[in-house]
């Protein structure tokens, strides 16, 4: 064989077996970046909402040590809890230009300020826009919105604690279009404020307004225009719309403060009524579902587990907690998983595990809502399940790792993220969902914006 030719041929296989190796290392590149790529958490309690975390690569308990905080930057006055959608982070707040604040369960406190909805970068914390408007509060507890914002289709809607319903552009915060729920409604403004987070699903947006035939109303999610509304009660409540499926349908569930009701989300027709009473009219946790269960709970002994009808769209009562059993929860969802209910009790201001059965009673803790000897009402901690574990973000500003089954409550370690800035009770409190998402939490107080880093150290993902 003639020398050139030898060298061709060589150099011909050199190239082939560099080719593969770059096409051996952009696929293993894209699998990589396919199997670590980072969660959203585009909504109140993640993407369907759930509050399952299912990013990977996430640490297995939290170290004595500590945990690296990425960022804090300053914000003001709050409940709503953020929202986070690839590079960028979305949350409410309120400035306070005149008034006291002055938490008074039977009165409301009248202030002026402005409200505001707040884009940040989340890697950096770097404020990217804001939008404000004047908004006077006449409510109680008025220290700042109650909702988190809902991100769509490069959309943001949000819902403020007078009734102000906005859609805002996610890249610019330019208005695209907005109304005053008590305005074009006939409604007026709970004494709790509006606290029902919007839901978006499919091309409509669902907000709970009030007055009659109006407490749920829904929305064309690009124009604003109503498409149709629905029940009548007394007061909206606080309970955001929660979307099922079963019994091959989907069914969109209200639970106001003197019924839980299944619709049809394309017309609103009511497929299913069941009455139950919730004590000051404080319908708030969303129902959670478990098989063709749902359960539903509130202040003065409420609760009820609802049957749902396997054939077709209806529901009868299962069982109503007594004294002695369920979980009473109030400012906090519930979860429900392998036939037990979690959640943390508003009278006994502990954490209890009861069955899904019965509502019988397995165990009670105190250890991860607070420090108090004395029983703290309306203890607080929002739960959210990462693979065999579970997150909770408690009233003290501590983020705690648990595991919790029928057995009990084993703890996994815990952080102090912020202070807690508000009021409640006697006791100083944060009652304010978190976000997970690109393997961090972001907390909030009335104060600010936290970043806490809850990426696995790299060697450790995927074990």
């Amino acid at each position: 064989m003639p020398l050139f030719r030898r060298r061709h041929k060589l150099a011909s296989a050199e190239l082939a077996m560099q080719g593969l190796a770059l096409v051996t290392l952009a696929v293993a590149v894209l699998v990589n970046s396919q199997s670590t790529l980072a969660d959203d958490w585009p909504q109140w309690m993640g993407p369907q909402r759930d509050a399952v975390w299912r990013e990977s690569g996430i640490i297995k308990q939290i170290p004595a040590d500590g945990l690296p905080v990425r960022w804090r930057q300053p914000i003001q006055l709050g409940y709503g809890g953020p929202a986070v959608v690839g590079d960028r982070v979305f949350v409410m707040d309120y400035v306070k230009k005149s008034g006291e604040l002055i938490n008074n369960p039977g009165g409301v406190t009248r202030l002026t300020g402005q409200e505001r909805v707040l884009c940040f970068s989340s890697e950096t914390g770097e404020l990217l826009w804001e939008h404000a408007e004047d908004q006077p509060y006449s409510i109680s507890y008025a220290a700042g919105p109650r909702c988190t914002p809902t991100i769509s289709d490069g959309r943001v809607y949000t819902c403020g604690a007078e009734g102000r319903l906005l859609c805002l552009d996610a890249t610019s915060g330019d208005v695209i279009w907005g109304k005053r729920l008590t305005a074009e409604y006939p409604t007026k403004t709970p004494i709790w404020g509006f606290a029902a987070h919007p839901l978006v699903d499919g091309e409509l947006v669902y907000v709970l307004a009030g007055g009659k035939g109006s407490v749920c109303v829904a929305l064309d999610k690009r124009t604003g225009e109503e498409v149709w509304r629905a029940l009548s009660a007394p007061e909206p409540g606080y309970c955001p719309p929660t979307m099922i499926e079963h019994a091959g349908r989907r069914q969109l569930v209200i639970w106001h403060p003197e019924a839980v009701n299944g619709l049809d989300p394309l017309t609103g027709k009511v497929f299913w009524s069941l009455p139950i009473k919730a004590g000051y009219r404080m319908s708030i946790h969303a129902p959670r579902k478990s098989g063709n269960r749902l359960y539903v709970s509130a202040i003065g002994k409420t609760s009820a587990m609802i049957k749902l009808d396997d054939d077709r769209p209806g529901a009868e009562f299962d069982w109503h907690g007594t004294a002695k059993t369920s979980v009473y929860c109030s400012n906090s969802t519930p979860f429900l998983l392998d036939g037990m209910i979690y959640g943390c009790d508003v009278e006994a201001g502990t954490l209890i595990g009861a069955t899904v059965a019965s509502g019988e009673r397995l165990w009670e803790t105190a250890k991860p809502l607070h420090n108090e000897s004395r029983r703290a009402r309306h203890a607080t901690a929002f739960l959210v399940k990462h693979e065999d574990r579970f997150f909770l973000f408690n009233e003290m500003g501590d983020l705690v790792m648990a595991n919790l089954s029928r057995d009990g409550y084993q703890e996994l370690g815990r952080f102090h993220v912020l202070e807690p800035t508000n009021e409640a009770f006697g006791r100083d409190v944060v009652w304010s969902h978190p976000a997970f998402a690109n393997r961090c939490l972001f907390a909030r107080n009335d104060k600010e914006l936290v970043c806490v880093d809850l990426a696995a150290p790299t060697g450790s993902r995927g074990r």
